[in-house]
């Protein structure tokens, strides 16, 4: 009897063993699996880092979604896992870099929000540099440059690798340096996320108090014109509103609020009624067709000015295809911009 009761207490332990031991095998195999990746963030795998590829692996994702990884990192993982070996799924990368030309670049800094690794350095309306030690050649930086200025081109450290050692010493470099990188930007801006969240906080904490000070004094007399002085009666109503809507209000503080936002739409409704403004009238504000028909024309001249920068990148690269399809691209939105204003014309008239 006391065997038996001895088992059935052990049981337990024995499964909360096993499933400790699991867990420390999965976290095992995602660190394995993560130091064989090559660490460039790309996102090519479908994940944002290499990372979260790792843990994706360790739960049956297919390993050959690396193509900065080729061949060998998909052998690498196939040990690892215990799976077959699998062609990848895109064509195998060589090791890369971006380059700004530097004279173009308008300073936008949208490159530098999308580095993964914090590679590039400037500042708004500033001319940006890359980082070439530093680079893993992920190309997020490409697509949002609005002035296609960047190019990517063979990493100088892998060209001038002389060797076998050389070259898996400059790539075990950039897996070092990448991870360390991506992890670094991560937690700065986590660190500012959260900077940000204590400021709207302490702002929001502070506001009621002011507002309701503000609002309940005499409202100031608004001279001049009457639809600037209804414009000015509306913003003051909407942010009366929006201070109503905090939960940290006392009931004086809202029933004063409530006071003066009552006064305001009276107002607005005075100045309504005496035909000083008409804000809904035909007149004063286009039709949704035509709304409809202004965005339709903005749509094709933004078609029209991605068709001329795919084309000056092409003509870059001397691609005779590419330069053919973005004339065609060009010709396609020429005509649909000649029809959005045609239409927009003939609807304004």
């Amino acid at each position: 009897m006391a065997s038996i009761c001895s088992s059935r207490t052990a049981a337990p332990s024995l499964a909360s063993a096993s499933a400790d031991i699991s867990v420390m095998n999965q976290y095992a195999l995602i660190e394995a699996v993560d130091a064989a990746l090559p660490q460039t963030q790309c996102g090519k795998c479908g994940h944002d880092g290499c990372r979260p590829y790792a843990e994706a692996i360790a739960v049956g994702e297919p390993i050959n979604r690396c193509p900065p990884g080729g061949d060998s990192t998909v052998v690498r993982l196939a040990e690892l896992t215990d799976r077959s070996v699998l062609p990848l799924e895109q064509p195998a990368q060589l090791p890369l870099t971006a380059s700004i030309r530097e004279d173009e670049c308008i300073g936008c800094t949208k490159c530098i929000q999308a580095c993964p690794v914090d590679a590039i350095l400037g500042a708004a309306k500033q001319m940006h540099t890359v980082i070439t030690e530093e680079c893993t050649g992920c190309e997020l930086c490409v697509a949002p440059c609005p002035v296609d200025c960047i190019d990517l081109l063979p990493h100088p450290d892998w060209q001038t690798a002389n060797s076998d050692d050389e070259r898996r010493a400059y790539l075990d470099k950039r897996a070092t340096s990448g991870r360390q990188r991506f992890v670094a930007r991560k937690q700065r801006l986590a660190r500012e996320a959260e900077q940000r969240e204590r400021r709207r906080a302490e702002r929001k904490a502070s506001r009621p108090v002011a507002g309701t000070q503000q609002e309940t004094s005499p409202a100031p007399t608004v001279t001049g014109n009457p639809r600037t002085k209804r414009i000015s009666l509306v913003a003051r109503l909407k942010r009366t509103q929006r201070q109503l809507q905090s939960d940290e209000l006392t009931p004086q503080q809202r029933m004063e609020l409530e006071q003066v936002a009552n006064q305001l739409q009276v107002q607005i409704n005075q100045l309504d009624q005496q035909g000083a403004i008409s804000p809904m009238t035909p007149a004063s504000r286009p039709s949704a067709e035509e709304r409809q028909q202004r965005l339709a024309v903005n749509a094709a001249e933004q078609a029209r000015r991605r068709a001329n920068q795919q084309l000056a990148h092409a003509e870059r690269q001397n691609d005779s295809a590419a330069i053919a399809s973005a004339h065609q691209q060009i010709e396609q939105a020429e005509q649909l911009l000649q029809q959005a204003r045609e239409t927009l014309a003939h609807h304004s008239s």
